[in-house]
């Protein structure tokens, strides 16, 4: 009898000809150029980025089919399912690439602005949005302030009617993608109102706004940056949407991005049960390799069997989001269970590694870091939480 290979928690994808095809000419870019690309330049996870590197990532990306490839085919991408688009950014944070985030148009890219494009004018198509989606401008997302983050009413950013513009005064902080971009979708609060919210397009070069360095979350990643509005004059035209349609546009974005973040943690606690099964295989304790411990065998056993259930969960949603159905209740699940397990798989790949997996800059405590963050970001734990129970009562 054949021997039973292996178990590996890396998909094959052989029931889609067209996803196994992406996934594997992904695959061949990650390992064959972008890595030793990252590796000849000295380019980490906690690397400053600059917009030079940034723009080497998009234009190659988008010469092989990737950059904006979940847009739809009349704005240049291949029109991927979610379910689809889950796949690859799996792939991507697996390869342990420190630039995976702008392959596909996360970092300031097409990501940011795809579900935004419905509800721009043909100005702002051609403007803005386009632009973004042919890699030529980047654009980062501001809606939180120091005192509102999950609670986003508290927002205290203010956009006041001022002939044909609009003057926006305020402070907004842990902006994505801010210290490279060139413009910023801000969500602020209509002047004299409480309960009346705007989304604006707004030039990062315009007199009153100022783009200030951000403070370095405990992942490393220097990604974002605070801006600043004082007397920021912003023309009607640039007016994103209705007014009023600011939290629906903000809300409706982060929603979505709660379910496109799944696939992206669960990349990375897969790199880290990879490294945690090779590291096992190697290293020997009491005269055999840390593999052949039960002890060893049942943390591994857990890791896989979490990440089977978070990946089992997010695809399943990404289906029903592919069939047009209402999948706000389900995004929270996703994100909760997902940044959940993902972090407790990472936390078992840094227990399996010994003191090694506690130093500074080793690939498993880099992971732990990031997936830590992800209990908080877009949505904390506890929020979620509140969410399915309302939709519950």
């Amino acid at each position: 009898m054949p021997d039973t290979p292996a178990y590996t928690l890396t998909p094959s994808y052989d029931d889609n000809p067209r996803l196994r095809e992406l996934v594997g000419r992904l695959r061949a870019y990650l390992t064959e150029e972008l890595l030793p690309y990252e590796q000849a330049h000295g380019i980490t996870a906690e690397s400053a980025l600059d917009r030079p590197t940034l723009e080497h990532v998009w234009r190659r990306s988008a010469e092989l089919g990737f950059y904006g490839i979940s847009l739809p085919p009349e704005l240049g991408g291949q029109g991927l399912t979610f379910t689809e688009l889950c796949a690859l950014k799996e792939e991507l944070t697996a390869s342990g690439a420190a630039l995976s985030h702008s392959v596909l148009g996360d970092m300031g890219g097409p990501l940011r602005v795809g579900a935004l494009l419905k509800y721009a004018t043909e100005h702002q198509l051609e403007r803005y949005l386009m632009p973004v989606v042919r890699g030529e401008l980047a654009c980062c997302f501001s809606i939180t302030e120091q005192d509102a983050g999950s609670d986003v009413r508290r927002m205290r950013t203010t956009a006041t009617p001022d002939g044909d513009s609009y003057v926006l005064d305020g402070h907004k902080v842990f902006s994505s993608a801010a210290p490279v971009a060139d413009f910023a979708i801000v969500v602020a609060r209509m002047a004299g109102t409480e309960e009346t919210y705007s989304a604006f397009l707004v030039d990062l070069d315009t007199p009153g706004c100022r783009v200030l360095e951000g403070e370095v979350p405990m992942s490393g990643q220097r990604m974002e940056g605070d801006l600043v509005f004082d007397n920021c004059r912003v023309p009607a035209s640039n007016l994103l949407g209705e007014t009023g349609q600011g939290l629906r546009i903000g809300i409706g974005r982060i929603t979505l991005n709660r379910l496109l973040h799944c696939p992206s943690l669960i990349g990375a606690a897969r790199r880290a049960w990879d490294l945690s099964v090779a590291w096992s295989k190697t290293r020997v304790a009491f005269g055999q390799p840390l593999l052949a411990l039960q002890a060893v065998q049942h943390k591994l056993a857990d890791m896989a069997t979490e990440l089977y259930a978070a990946r089992s969960m997010v695809m399943a949603t990404a289906a029903r989001a592919d069939r047009g159905e209402n999948i706000a209740v389900e995004a929270n699940m996703c994100k909760l269970f997902t940044s959940e397990a993902c972090f407790r798989v990472a936390d078992q790949a840094v227990q399996l590694h010994g003191k090694a997996g506690l130093t500074r800059g080793h690939e498993v405590e880099r992971i732990f870091r990031t997936l830590r963050m992800f209990r908080i970001v877009t949505g904390t734990t506890e929020i979620h939480k509140n969410a399915i129970a309302k939709a519950l009562a």
